[in-house]
Parts: structure tokens; C-alpha cells; sequence
């Protein structure tokens, strides 16, 4: 399912990155959850370093990240995880005061961001979309008998397919463009319009998985990460439209969606996660540890079902001193 020049693991992270985890004592990941975030609670506390994320990496904080840092640290990862649009939105207008900011989008995080809350990125992960289905469903066992995805989706009744808010998420506003992407593939006139007709726009993404997962959804439009996270069968789409492949940037590009609420227009790109350090932050010093900790901590990434390739991690901008890359 993945290619090989997309696969990546402990032996094919490259050789910068062997150097930094070499560093470090190989962590182990505890089945505890240590770094939930309470809705309100990002506070100044210096044994605390507060999270603004993408809500695709959730899972990642909270069982990976999460554990493995204050283990190694003493600092507790205090995580709030909304669409990334959402996230960007929060950030501005102060109803949130994170340390750490991570987006789902590397380009959203800088069009939004640079110049009043930072002025650097570190991109440290990717990743893939596909769908994420339920094999006990009509779609999921059409889906199993090797029928294209494309012509069971058309055959679905209304709602049986999500896709998150694509207003407030990358996820959502990435399924859109994929739509589009694919009419053009297949030649499929009105393909885009006449499936946006008949999913369901989900904005939470824990009960778009939860959905799959009881049966009341068929199927969803998800990253890889958010099925193996949940251990549902993944369909991952091809190359013209996964947003995986970095060598077909310009023809992801090709789709654009224009959000309603703030009118940002989202070129299609490659699926690329970056962090940063609120410039506004209570606890920068433990900002720059977590983010640190992101970069020299590959295989943790690789677990939770992101891909680390030799490109990352990847820096923009003038990183602080107590950031390398």
C-alpha cells in the first residue's frame, strides 16, 4: 500500500535523523493516557507545555508523544485538538493560548500565522489519504471484492460516506480536492459535486471514526494515521490523489477549496505536518523541548502510522537557538 520511496522505518529515517535518536535512550510508549487536555486549561505552569493541534494527531499526542516526553522530561503534555483551520482561528483571535502549534497543513500554519505569533516552522511528518472503512457494511465488503471506490461511493445512500468540515479542516477541504482530482483521473463528469451531494460533513473526527466504527457510517475519508489508530481497514488512494507524493505537487495543486467562514483558499499539496512555538507562549523554553522531541523522535511518529522520510525533518524560517535541525 505505501511505496517505497513513502514507507519509512527505524532503518530508513536517514542518516541526520539516526544521529539524533542515537542520542537519545530508545523510549517506550506507556498504554496510559498521560497528556489529555482539559478544554480551557492551556496554563502557564512551567511542569506543563500546552498543545494546539491538528486533530488527526490526537491519538499521536496522547499514547505516543505524550507518555514518551514527560518520561524522558518531567513535563507534561497538555493537548487541545481541533480542525486545522480551527486551530489557525483560535491562535488569532486569542480564544486559545497554546505554547505548541501544530498544523496539519504546513502552508496553512505559515499564510496564517507568520508575522504575529511566529516567524518559523519545523515540518517534521506526512502522511496519506484514503478511506477508512467498515467491513461489515454493503461499501466496506463492495470495497473487499476489489470494486473501485469511485463507483460504490456514487452507490451509496445519502450520509453513508463522511468527510470532515472541509470550512473548519484540512481533512475535509483534502477530500473535496481528492474528488476533484479523481473526475479528472477517470473522466467522471460532475463526480466532485454529485459525491459532496451525498456525503456527510462531519466536523469532529473522533465521532467521524466512531461512526465508521459502530456501522452507522459506511466509510470515511481519513489519513492513514486516524485507521491505524483505530485498527480499521484502510484503502489508501493512488498517487494522483493521496497527497503522499511530493513529485506530484503541481498536479495536486491543480485543486484548490475556498473556505466560507474566513474566504482562505487552500491549494492542494502534499500532506505535510509542522509544529511551531507560540511566540505568545507561557512556557516557551518547554515549547522548544517538545518540538525538539518531535524532530529527534522519528520512530515514535512511524508508530502511530505517520511516515518520516528522508526529507524531514524540514525547517522554515530562523529557528531558536534551542531548536536543530
Amino acid at each position: 500500500m505505501w511505496g517505497e520511496d513513502k514507507q519509512v522505518n527505524m532503518n530508513h529515517t536517514g542518516d541526520h535523523a539516526r544521529d539524533r535518536v542515537h542520542r537519545r535512550t530508545v523510549l517506550t510508549t506507556s498504554s496510559s493516557v498521560i497528556g489529555l487536555g482539559i478544554a480551557g486549561c492551556l496554563g502557564a505552569d512551567t511542569s506543563t507545555v500546552s498543545v494546539l493541534s491538528a486533530g488527526s494527531l490526537a491519538h499521536t499526542f496522547e499514547y505516543h508523544i505524550g507518555p514518551a516526553f514527560e518520561a524522558e522530561t518531567g513535563i507534561e503534555v497538555r493537548g487541545e485538538y481541533y480542525g486545522a483551520n480551527a486551530v489557525m482561528r483560535m491562535v488569532e483571535d486569542r480564544t486559545k493560548h497554546p505554547d505548541v502549534i501544530v498544523s496539519a497543513d504546513a502552508t496553512l500554519l505559515r499564510d496564517r500565522l507568520y508575522g504575529e505569533f511566529t516567524d518559523w516552522d519545523v515540518e517534521f511528518a506526512a502522511n496519506s489519504l484514503g478511506i477508512g472503512y467498515n467491513e461489515n457494511t454493503r461499501f466496506g465488503q463492495r470495497l473487499e471484492d476489489g470494486e473501485p471506490w469511485y463507483e460504490i461511493a456514487l452507490d451509496t445512500d445519502e450520509g453513508d460516506l463522511s468527510i470532515g468540515d472541509p470550512d473548519l479542516d484540512p481533512l475535509g477541504y483534502r477530500a473535496v480536492q481528492a474528488f476533484e482530482l479523481a473526475e479528472r483521473e477517470y473522466g467522471l463528469e460532475g463526480f466532485r459535486d454529485d459525491l459532496l451531494a451525498l456525503v456527510h460533513e462531519e466536523p469532529d473526527e473522533p465521532q467521524m471514526m466512531a461512526g465508521v466504527e459502530s456501522g452507522s457510517r459506511a466509510a470515511a475519508i481519513v489519513y492513514h494515521n486516524m485507521a491505524v489508530d483505530h485498527g480499521m481497514p484502510f484503502v489508501e488512494f493512488p498517487e494522483a490523489y493521496n497527497f503522499a507524493t511530493p513529485e506530484l505537487a503541481d498536479q495536486y495543486a491543480t485543486a484548490e477549496f475556498t473556505t466560507d467562514e474566513e474566504g482562505y483558499t487552500a491549494v492542494g499539496r502534499p500532506i505535510l505536518y509542522n509544529a511551531t512555538v507560540n511566540d505568545e507562549a507561557d512556557a516557551p523554553d518547554a515549547g522548544h523541548q517538545l518540538v525538539q522531541f518531535l524532530i529527534d523522535t522519528p520512530e515514535l511518529l512511524v508508530d502511530a502510522g505517520l511516515t518520516v522520510g528522508d526529507s524531514l525533518p524540514r525547517p522554515t524560517g530562523t529557528l531558536p537557538e534551542a531548536v536543530d535541525v
